[in-house]
């Protein structure tokens, strides 16, 4: 009986008392067919916490300015998670500083391919500028430099 006890109680010990595992979050990235860059990105944020779904697509240009992305600040990709838009190879602490904020814009980009930025080969030589994508067509701030 006392054998059967603890047993029960180091069962509910483990099962109480043990790390949470966080469900990983779900983000679209829609990617040009050819690029590597991409794929590289998408298992650097699978590595930090997310879910990617790919979506290979030749119409990248008009999903970034549909989101508001100005045609200036658009990256070589285009995700959507929890109601943002992150354009380019955004750093995946600033998609959840993003996501934990929650602030009234819709959503974060890194322009172009810096090298050194997430899914890119090399030594970043400056830091990475990553802008707000305003809902309303103001024009970009910054939200974070990496």
């Amino acid at each position: 009986m006392t054998r059967t006890i603890r047993l029960v109680s180091l069962f509910a010990l483990l099962s109480f008392s043990g790390p949470t595992l966080a469900a990983p979050i779900h983000a679209v990235l829609y990617k040009n067919p050819q690029c590597s860059c991409c794929e590289a990105y998408a298992a650097y944020m699978r590595e930090n916490g997310f879910d990617i779904e790919i979506k290979p697509t030749n119409d990248l240009a008009r999903i970034s300015q549909k989101a508001g992305v100005p045609e200036q600040l658009e990256g070589c990709h285009t995700m959507f998670v929890d109601g943002y838009v992150v354009d380019g190879l955004v750093p995946a602490d600033v998609v959840k500083k993003l996501l934990t904020e929650r602030p009234a814009i819709a959503g974060v980009t890194l322009p172009g391919m810096p090298i050194g930025a997430p899914g890119m080969p090399g030594a970043k030589s400056a830091p990475l500028t990553i802008f707000a994508v305003a809902k309303d067509g103001a024009p970009p701030t910054v939200y974070a430099t990496e």
